[in-house]
């Protein structure tokens, strides 16, 4: 491998490495339009592996911003991350598998005389999870002219704690 080639893995290393990591921001951000930015045309994600849905990744996105409400603090964390590389002889291609576990420790909405508690953020100091989950991401990732975008996502939960 030249130093060239060594550099050229390296950068695409760290592209994805920061498209797993917007993926986490914009779940925890409710940020579904940068959700949505993160996948290829034909992006699709697979939740059904912790009880969720299917579909195209515009679809999931509005399903996630619905039953994310439950949730309105949240942090996501995506760790252990095992990137390969589609290998070209000696050379990266375009196409990658990442396989990461994840965290996922969240606060359930409350309920007052006045309506919803929405725990914001400020109120998170006090705020205990009370619903965490844990598990395997497998994502399937393309490089485009925009850089490298996810084309699939299952989530595969191994465990749950809930109230």
């Amino acid at each position: 491998m030249t130093q060239r080639v060594a550099l050229a893995t390296v950068l695409d290393r760290l592209a994805i490495d920061a498209v797993i990591t917007g993926y986490a921001v914009a779940v925890d951000d409710g940020a579904w339009s940068d959700y949505g930015a993160l996948f290829t045309p034909d992006g699709r994600a697979d939740y059904r592996g912790a009880g969720g849905m299917e579909g195209p990744a515009d679809e999931v996105a509005r399903w996630l911003e619905e039953t994310m409400r439950l949730f309105p603090v949240r942090q996501h964390l995506i760790v252990n991350r095992r990137i390969d590389l589609e290998d070209l002889g000696g050379y990266t291609g375009d196409r990658a598998e990442v396989r990461a576990d994840y965290l996922n420790p969240m606060c359930l909405a409350r309920r007052t005389a006045s309506g919803p508690d929405a725990d914001t953020p400020s109120k998170a100091g006090a705020a205990t999870p009370d619903f965490v989950t844990g598990g395997r991401y497998t994502f399937a990732l393309h490089r485009a002219e925009a850089g490298w975008l996810i084309r699939t996502v299952t989530v595969h939960e191994k465990w749950r704690r809930t109230p």
